[in-house]
C-alpha cells in the first residue's frame, strides 16, 4: 500500500536557479555595521546559497534564490540579519561570490563535487573553475506501507506541524515517519520535497557520533582512548587527558566562551577547524562538567580523521543509501561534522532506521553491537536545565511526559530533528527553517504522533 503523502502544492520541486540575487540598495545600506559583521554575513550568504543550490542540483532537484532568501536566510543570527538582505549573491557554475565592502575582495564559497561547498578564507580572490555538479547515484528507497494505527490522526498531527501548532512562527519544511521499517507518512512545504537537501546544523553531531562508531567497529580506536590531537601532545599539557568519549559527551572541560561555543569563524569566516578547535584551554577536570560546544565535536572528528583516507564519510553514507547527503569541509579539507552537512528528510530517516537495526544494514554490521545504547546513555554530566538529557552525540527524551523512556534523538538548529523510538520501532524526522527565537516543540509532536500509531 502507498505511504501517506502530503504536499502543500502540486509541484514538489522549484524552478531552476536564478543567476544573481539583486540587492535593493547595495553596500551603502550596511556601511554603519562593523566590518566583522559585514564580512561574516557575506560568508554566511555565500556558503548558504552555494550549498543549497549545488546540493539540490546534485540530488536531482532545484532551488531558487527566492526560496533560499525566504527560508535559510530569514530568521538568522540577529547581528547578521539586518545586513544579509542587502548583499548580492553572484552565482556561477563553480562558486558564489558576495561583495561586502568596496575595498575588499568578495567572500567566496566554492563548489566541490560530491562534498557540497566550502567557504574560502577572507581575502581569497578566485580559484580555477571546478568540475560541474555531478548527480549522485540514486539508492533504492525504503519500502512504503500503510500506517499501523490511526492514519487520519497521523495526517492531522503532521498538518498541525505544518500549520505552526507546535510553535508559533515556526517553519516546518518536511516530515517523514517510519514505522516497522516502512515509510508510512511524508509531507513537505511548497518548494521542498524528497530530493531537496537542507543543512543539518547540529544533527551533524549525531552523524559524527555514527562515524566514530564505525571507526570503533573497524578497530581504529576506542572511545576510552585519549584524543590524538597533535598540538596537545606536549609534556605538561593537561588537555592530553581528554578522551574521545568525553568529547562525545560534551564533557571535555575545555573553555567555551559562548553558549554552544559558537564557531562562526569556522562556519562562515574561513578559519579552519584544525586552526581553531584545538586552541581552547582546559577549564574543568575532564569528564566533570557538561558544556555543549561545537569544538568538542570537531575535536572528536579530528580523532578519527586518519581513517577517512580509506573510509570517507561519503562512502559510509552511500552504504546506508544516504545518497543525497553531502558532508562539507573547510578549505583545508577538515570535515565540519558539527554542523555543515546537507541532506534530505528521507536520508535522515535511513539513519534512524539504521539505529533501530542496531547498526546493521542489509545484513552487514557497521557499528559495534549496542552502539545505539551507548550514544543514548546519559551517563556523563548532564545539562543543568532544559527538557532533555544528553548521551554521546545524541539527545535523550528522558524528561518528556508521554514519550517512551528509551527515545533518543539528533537535534539541530532551526528545528532539525531525528527521533528514534526503539520500543515502538518508529523514526520521526522533522525538518525546519525556524527563525531565531521560535522553537518547535518536538516532544509534543513526538507524543502526539505516537498516540496515533499502534
Amino acid at each position: 500500500m502507498k505511504a501517506l503523502f502530503l504536499a502543500l502544492s502540486a509541484a514538489a520541486l522549484l524552478a531552476a536557479p536564478v543567476a544573481v540575487a539583486q540587492s535593493p540598495t547595495g553596500l551603502a545600506a550596511i556601511a554603519e555595521h562593523s566590518p566583522q559583521h559585514r564580512a561574516m554575513a557575506a560568508g554566511y550568504k555565500a556558503l548558504t546559497v552555494c550549498s543549497a543550490l549545488k546540493t539540490a542540483e546534485a540530488a536531482g532537484s532545484t532551488r531558487t534564490l527566492a526560496s533560499i532568501e525566504a527560508n535559510e536566510l530569514s530568521g538568522i543570527y540577529p547581528e547578521l540579519q539586518p545586513i544579509i538582505g542587502h548583499l548580492t549573491a553572484e552565482v556561477s557554475d563553480h562558486e558564489v561570490r558576495v561583495a561586502w565592502d568596496a575595498s575588499a575582495p568578495a567572500r567566496v564559497a566554492s563548489y566541490r563535487a560530491g562534498q557540497g561547498c566550502v567557504i574560502q578564507p577572507m581575502g581569497y580572490v578566485s580559484g580555477a573553475p571546478l568540475a560541474p555538479v555531478a548527480r549522485r547515484a540514486q539508492a533504492d528507497d525504503l519500502p512504503t506501507g500503510a500506517v499501523s494505527g490511526d492514519a487520519a490522526g497521523v495526517d492531522q498531527v503532521i498538518r498541525r506541524a505544518l500549520d505552526q501548532t507546535y510553535g508559533a512562527g515556526t517553519n516546518t519544511t518536511g516530515v517523514v515517519i517510519l514505522q516497522n521499517g516502512q515509510r508510512v507518512a511524508e509531507a513537505y512545504k511548497d518548494g521542498f520535497g524528497p530530493h531537496v537537501p537542507q543543512r543539518t546544523w547540529s544533527v551533524a553531531k549525531s552523524l559524527a557520533g555514527t562515524l566514530i562508531g564505525a571507526a570503533v567497529h573497524r578497530g581504529e580506536l576506542s572511545v576510552s582512548d585519549r584524543a590524538p590531537i597533535a598540538n596537545w601532545q606536549v609534556a605538561g599539557d593537561p588537555r592530553a587527558a581528554i578522551t574521545v568519549e568525553s568529547l562525545m559527551r560534551m564533557a571535555s572541560g575545555l573553555t567555551s566562551d559562548t553558549a554552544g561555543n559558537r564557531t562562526d569563524g569556522i562556519y562562515f569566516g574561513g578559519t579552519t577547524a584544525d586552526e581553531q578547535a584545538p586552541s581552547w584551554p582546559l577549564l574543568h577536570p575532564v569528564g566533570s562538567t557538561y558544556r555543549y560546544a561545537n569544538n568538542d565535536t570537531l575535536l572528536a572528528v579530528m580523532s578519527i580523521v586518519e581513517g577517512f583516507k580509506a573510509n570517507p564519510p561519503s562512502a559510509f553514507f552511500d552504504r546506508l543509501g544516504m545518497t543525497h547527503t553531502f558532508a562539507e569541509t573547510d578549505w583545508r579539507g577538515n570535515f565540519i561534522l558539527s554542523s555543515q552537512v546537507w541532506t534530505t528528510a528521507r536520508d535522515l530517516s535511513r539513519l534512524g532506521q539504521f539505529y533501530l537495526n542496531d547498526g546493521v544494514w542489509e545484513g552487514e554490521r557497521l557499528l559495534p553491537q549496542g552502539w545505539g545504547r551507548f550514544v543514548s546513555d546519559p551517563s556523563g554530566p548532564q545539562p543543568p536545565t532544559g527538557n532533555f538529557g544528553y548521551g554521546a552525540t545524541f539527545w535523550v527524551l528522558n524528561r518528556s511526559e508521554g514519550v517512551p523512556s528509551d527515545t533518543y534523538a539528533a537535534f539541530g538548529n532551526r528545528g532539525q530533528y531525528v527521533v528514534i523510538v526503539p520500543s515502538r520501532q518508529v523514526v520521526i524526522v522533522r525538518r525546519g527553517e525556524d527563525p531565531a527565537g521560535h522553537a518547535f516543540d518536538i516532544a509534543a509532536f513526538t507524543r502526539d504522533l505516537l498516540a496515533k500509531l499502534d
